[in-house]
């Protein structure tokens, strides 16, 4: 398929160690569609892919205008040379797209998302507000005018509550969460917030586990809302645990949560992948919906089915006007991010005073490894080496250098702006 068009991985912000984009890149070019990413250095695990067709160095925060991020991708549109599918990884990069569609058109084909869409399914404020509109559960949800407030519904609801950021590119460029986070007491809600007097979070009941499950629908979505394929899952374990990024899960057949799904992006009409997550409560029997993703999640790699189809190559095949072979998901497949899934399964065991249950370990997608294209693997894993002891000398390196501390490491490396090695697209005159 070397006359297939080509696709590309269009990032904001700085993590070169997420998975999903690894994922979309194995499973485009096993289709043998030219894949092209954006890299924050040549070394990132992605980069390293030998499914990758070329790649784009050039670190972004989310903090440039929007006028900046739109003429560096029509700049990589120009250098690729011929229109080109656009696959959002992250909320931020899903939003630049949907806002400035026109503008892109000229290089890129993207879903005919409503414009506006993708940035309040996003935004934890506005989907709560679609949810309201469309009778769909949600756990109680509030946003503060001011700290007071934060401080007056937190002490009414009882501790813990979850606080996220309010809107995407927040967590980029002025976050107190970072990522979805479960505080305990007054003292840490407090300490999150720092000095803000009106900080951008909502705040959120929190269902404990041992009254709920976790689950979660990947969808993609034709013109006009109309759910093509929906899968759906069933979330065992996260990092950080109880809160965070899937990192064991196993795809499980939930017709009740598909048909939830699949309503609700017809009733908005969506367009393109999506990744909602929900928490089955047990206290009244229903799913409620917690974030909704306007991109493919993490995890998809869990997804197939019969005929080799995930959301990814679905959305690909509809842009190109390819046929999409119907068919349901395989149940039962297993998904892991080894790494992130060992330091789960350990700080959890230390936690709960008992060892993990054993699970099974056949039928397994794998985040990192692959026989087929080993190299990310090991980048991954000299990385995560570097995070965790980065992490691990933080304290000793904070008391050498008297106290100051400096932002926090969480192991995302970047490379020089505009920078290109061999085998890359060049960015001629690429902004740093």
């Amino acid at each position: 398929m070397s006359d297939s068009v080509p696709a590309l991985l269009v990032k904001v912000g700085r993590f070169p160690q997420l998975h999903g984009g690894l994922g979309v890149v194995r499973t485009l070019g096993r289709m043998g569609v030219p894949a092209y990413a954006m890299v924050e250095d040549r070394f990132t695990p992605v980069a390293l892919s030998r499914h990758l067709a070329g790649r784009f160095v050039h670190p972004t925060t989310g903090a440039e205008d929007t006028s900046e991020l739109v003429s560096l991708l029509l700049r990589m549109g120009r250098e690729i040379g011929r229109p080109t599918v656009a696959v959002a990884e992250g909320d931020e990069a899903a939003v630049l797209l949907a806002e400035n569609a026109d503008r892109l058109a000229e290089w890129f084909v993207l879903p005919p998302v409503p414009p506006a869409l993708p940035r309040r399914v996003a935004s934890k404020e506005g989907l709560h507000r679609i949810c309201e509109e469309h009778g769909v559960p949600t756990p109680r949800t509030r946003s503060p005018v001011d700290r007071a407030e934060l401080v007056e519904v937190s002490r009414e609801w009882g501790y813990p509550v979850v606080l996220k950021d309010k809107e995407p590119f927040t967590k980029l460029n002025d976050s107190a969460m970072g990522h979805t986070t479960v505080v305990h007491d007054e003292a840490e809600l407090l300490a999150r917030c720092g000095a803000a007097e009106s900080p951008s979070v909502i705040v959120q009941e929190h269902i404990a586990l041992d009254i709920a499950e976790e689950w979660f629908t990947h969808l993609y979505c034709g013109a006009g809302g109309t759910p093509r394929f929906v899968f759906t899952g069933h979330k065992f374990r996260s990092w950080p645990p109880k809160s965070g990024l899937t990192t064991r899960a196993w795809a499980r057949r939930n017709t009740v949560l598909a048909t939830l799904a699949a309503e609700l992006c017809r009733a908005i009409g969506y367009c393109g992948i999506a990744d909602l997550d929900w928490r089955f409560d047990r206290r009244d029997g229903r799913y409620k919906l917690i974030d909704f993703n306007p991109r493919f999640g993490q995890q998809f790699r869990l997804f197939n089915t019969a005929q080799g189809l995930d959301v990814v190559r679905a959305m690909y095949l509809d842009l190109t006007g390819r046929h999409i072979s119907d068919g349901s998901q395989i149940h039962g497949r297993g998904f892991i991010v080894g790494n992130l899934d060992a330091v789960s399964a350990t700080v959890t065991a230390w936690r709960d005073r008992r060892l993990p249950a054993p699970l099974p370990r056949r039928n397994l997608e794998r985040a990192w490894v692959s026989r087929d294209d080993p190299v990310p693997a090991v980048a991954e894993a000299v990385r995560f080496s570097g995070t965790v002891a980065r992490r691990l000398t933080k304290p000793l390196r904070v008391r050498m250098a008297g106290g100051k501390s400096g932002p926090d490491e969480g192991g995302v490396d970047g490379g020089a702006p505009g920078e290109v090695a061999r085998g890359e697209v060049a960015l001629k005159g690429a902004a740093p």
